[in-house]
C-alpha cells in the first residue's frame, strides 16, 4: 500500500474564532512583520478568501499575492484584512 504525504496547512486547523485569536496573538507577541502577514493570510484562508475579498473590496488574487510569503503589502491592505477578519475575530483587551 502506497502512503501519500500531504503538505501541512495551518488554515485547516484554524476552525473557530478562539483558535484564530490565539494563533494571531501568539504571532503578534513573538513574530516579525513577515510572520504577521503570513498569519493574516492563514486566518483569511480559514475564514474564506472569497469572504475576505468581498469584505475588503480587494480581489482574491490580490489578497493571495499580498498575504503570501515574501510579500510587502501596503499598510492599507493589511488594515483592510485586519478589519475583515476582525468581524469574526476579537482580540481580548489588555489588562
Amino acid at each position: 500500500m502506497k502512503e501519500s504525504i500531504t503538505k501541512f496547512d495551518i488554515a485547516d486547523y484554524l476552525d473557530d474564532d478562539e483558535m484564530m485569536a490565539e494563533y494571531l496573538n501568539t504571532v503578534l507577541e513573538e513574530g516579525d512583520s513577515q510572520e504577521i502577514i503570513s498569519a493574516l493570510g492563514h486566518i483569511a484562508k480559514a475564514i474564506g478568501m472569497s469572504k475576505i475579498a468581498e469584505d475588503t473590496g480587494l480581489s482574491r488574487t490580490s489578497l493571495y499575492k499580498a498575504l503570501s510569503e515574501g510579500s510587502k503589502p501596503q499598510f492599507d491592505t493589511i488594515l483592510k484584512v485586519v478589519r475583515a477578519v476582525g468581524g469574526n475575530l476579537h482580540l481580548p483587551n489588555a489588562s
